[in-house]
């Protein structure tokens, strides 16, 4: 099997880096368009009812995919021999940022949820501020992966 996933190296890493940008190009338009949602439409209108499909389709059409492909080649490059070094601190830290990636990613579908119950607690202001986390967690990762510092 190591020798196979060897072999597919180079397509295993270029599908990764495909889906991961994928992902995060969702990642960070998603909360935007909840910032809009919040401060520009009013419940129950059919801009309202627009603003849920966009958010739908954008999260079940390209994020849930995305991830999940991520998910999948990643966890393919763990398994190919000599990628990742398990006794450096960068691929726990680089590990630990994908995780929390996907906590957001979750949390993203719970604050789209809301807006579909109309129970939306959260400001523009909070989804602003909350756009900013998978743009930390996404510099921890691509520098673990590429400078690997520890």
């Amino acid at each position: 099997m190591s020798d196979l996933l060897a072999n597919l190296y180079p397509w295993t890493k270029s599908l990764h880096v495909v889906s991961v940008i994928s992902w995060m190009a969702g990642l960070f338009y998603l909360p935007r368009l909840f910032v809009r949602h919040t401060e520009s439409v009013a419940l129950g209108t059919q801009t309202d009812q627009l603003f849920q499909d966009m958010e739908m389709k954008l999260f079940r059409v390209i994020m849930r995919p995305a991830m999940m492909s991520s998910w999948l080649f990643g966890i393919c490059l763990v398994f190919t021999p000599g990628v990742v070094d398990w006794g450096s601190a960068w691929s726990w830290i680089k590990a630990f940022g994908v995780i929390g990636m996907t906590f957001f990613h979750f949390w993203c579908d719970k604050r789209r949820m809301d807006f579909v119950s109309g129970n939306n607690r959260l400001s523009g202001r909070q989804y602003r501020l909350m756009n900013e986390v998978p743009t930390v967690l996404m510099l921890i990762i691509v520098f673990m992966i590429i400078a690997k510092p520890f």
